[in-house]
């Protein structure tokens, strides 16, 4: 009776091991599946509205941001460090007043390769006072470089404003830096949405390029004339004449160069190699050929004496 009751405990075992193994196996995938949704999740939050070109804010709905517009910008910058100023429109559609209203301004490099980073940009703010402020800034999603901040202010109802930025990309901004897109938007404290956003494409030179170019032309090697009154007297090497009547002289000394029979020593050499041949093996071959051979012949005659034995017995 103890037996089923062992194979059962088995049987039950064996079903909750693989039972455990499929819960395994699904919560691994439950759990990819989990990383990849919130992968998908982050970078779906990453992205930005105001960086794939101007955005139109819905109408009829209460509650949204002011609406921004570009209305004066330059089409092409230098990357020198200079300021390139951009006015912005802020137009408040709502029926109510817009209480901690706050402009944005940035910019992102579009398409692969290299991009205007942190350090290349800098962004200034024209308050209320008259006189330009820097603002912080920051890295954002896609490439993109925009203020934390400008400043807070309450825009009526069914009004408009226009707010004063100024750029400057670095003379050290990556030279395959050849374009970037302005984007600007407004900010409203307690907004149930975005408003319309601004979006203006600029052309990026770099001057330094052409500037390493000037300094080649001037290499012109004015030193090669030089050698032109290089036509040494040596011509008259007619002193080398006497040199051949030196070589009369050293010709008798030919015949003594005939003294290279010393072919002698090389009749050593071959008197050496018969040594190494004996040291071969050729010579112990034999004799173990031979014991070889009388042992097989010694071991042949024990088996036939050996067969001849078992009869007898």
């Amino acid at each position: 009776m103890r037996m089923p009751v062992i194979t059962r405990f088995a049987k039950n075992d064996r079903a909750l091991s693989g039972r455990r193994r499929i819960a395994t196996v699904a919560a691994g995938v439950v759990l990819a599946g989990g990383v990849q949704f919130l992968a998908t999740d982050t970078a779906w939050a990453c992205g930005d509205h105001r960086l794939g070109g101007a955005y139109e804010a819905p109408t009829n709905v209460p509650g949204l941001s002011p609406d921004t517009a570009i209305t004066s910008a330059k089409s092409s910058v230098v990357a020198d460090g200079s300021w390139n100023e951009v006015s912005l429109k802020v137009t408040n559609k709502a029926a109510e007043d817009a209480h901690g209203m706050e402009p944005f301004l940035g910019l992102v490099t579009p398409g692969p390769g290299a991009a205007a980073r942190l350090k290349d940009v800098r962004i200034q703010y024209l308050d209320y006072t008259g006189a330009w402020k820097n603002l912080q800034l920051q890295d954002g999603c896609m490439r993109s470089v925009e203020v934390t901040g400008s400043q807070r202010q309450r825009m009526a109802a069914n009004s408009s404003d226009t707010f004063k930025f100024r750029y400057s990309l670095a003379a050290a901004t990556p030279a395959g830096v050849t374009t970037i897109n302005l984007f600007a938007s407004a900010e409203m404290a307690g907004s149930q949405g975005a408003g319309s956003s601004a979006f203006k494409t600029v052309k990026v030179t770099h001057p330094q390029g052409t500037a390493t170019a000037k300094p080649t032309t001037p290499a012109k090697p004015t030193t090669p004339a030089k050698p032109k009154p290089a036509p040494t007297k040596a011509a008259p090497t007619k002193d080398a004449e006497p040199a051949v009547d030196r070589t009369g002289d050293t010709a008798p000394a030919a015949p003594a160069t005939q003294a290279p029979k010393a072919s002698a020593p090389a009749t050593t050499a071959p008197a050496g190699t018969p040594e190494l041949a004996q040291t071969g093996s050729s010579s112990s071959n034999t004799f173990l050929a031979l014991g070889s051979a009388v042992l097989l012949a010694l071991g042949a005659g024990v088996l036939v004496a050996v067969r001849r034995l078992r009869p007898q017995r």
